[in-house]
């Protein structure tokens, strides 16, 4: 996959980079796995916005993916590589060899026609699901669970990928795209690759119009509101804010956030790099 830069016919062109689209070979989704879906506008039960900032956007339907990967030794026919508006990775439609239609992350390098496989002994080759316990060291991997049987949570975003560096007792050793290095078990499964479409994060809206698409709304800069409304708000002219933090007074860029005994800080071995 790659990007092209438009030509600056009009404002909104001259930024403007998107993607080539060049490897979807499906103008439709499969009727079977699509879902309808509804929009809240940011708005709870009783219509108060409780969520700024969201609104409006094209229309979406769901498609429904495979995240568990869960029918092992059943080889698919990897049949269309399309396009998904609810996430930046492509997504493949496989053909069980039963008859059964799954969606799946495609991983880069996947192509129509070729057979991916799930289960425990299946080769380590891109697009076959198998627990980490079977993967050889230094392999990479995305769509990891972080327990078995629950579907993969980690790793699903476009052009990421994690690798399995060491294994130890029951756990697995992986570092992870943000560079966390964590232990996971090994029981849990990971597909084999990086995610595809890398080049999503080339790519420039170049107008504001298309953030509207998206459902996002107009968002205001904290220092250019009144005190009464932010913490940043106030000052004469164009003074500075003090030091970032939120509506409600907590303190970012750098200042850590994470619960101090959160139950999972102990498969953590290195923190994310700064």
């Amino acid at each position: 996959m790659a990007v092209r830069k438009l030509r600056p016919t009009t404002p909104g062109q001259r930024h403007k980079v998107i993607g080539t689209f060049d490897t979807i070979t499906a103008n439709a989704p499969e009727k079977s796995l699509v879902r309808g879906g509804t929009k809240s506008g940011g708005r709870n039960h009783d219509g108060k916005m409780t969520i700024r900032n969201v609104g409006g956007g094209h229309k979406k339907k769901y498609r429904v993916i495979d995240f568990k990967r869960n029918k092992e030794g059943v080889p698919a026919t990897v049949k269309e590589i399309e396009y998904d508006p609810n996430r930046s990775a492509r997504i493949a439609l496989l053909y069980y060899a039963d008859g059964e239609k799954t969606y799946i992350l495609a991983p880069n390098g996947l192509q129509v026609g070729q057979i991916v496989v799930s289960g425990e002994e299946v080769s380590p080759e891109v697009g076959n699901a198998l627990p980490l316990q079977n993967i050889p060291l230094g392999t990479i991997i995305h769509n990891i669970e972080l327990r078995p049987g629950q579907g993969a949570a980690m790793v699903r975003s476009a052009g990421t990928f994690a690798q399995l560096t060491s294994r130890e007792d029951k756990y697995a050793i992986v570092k992870l795209p943000s560079g966390e290095v964590r232990k996971i078990l090994a029981t849990c499964k990971a597909t084999i690759g990086s995610v595809g479409n890398s080049d999503h994060a080339l790519e420039r809206s170049g107008k504001a119009g298309r953030s509207r698409w998206l459902g996002r709304r107009p968002r205001v800069r904290g220092v250019a509101m009144n005190p009464v409304d932010h913490p940043m708000g106030g000052g004469e002219g164009r003074a500075s804010g003090g030091h970032p933090r939120s509506r409600k007074g907590l303190l970012a860029k750098g200042f850590k956030t994470r619960t101090p005994k959160k139950q999972s800080s102990q498969y953590i071995i290195e923190r994310k790099k700064k």
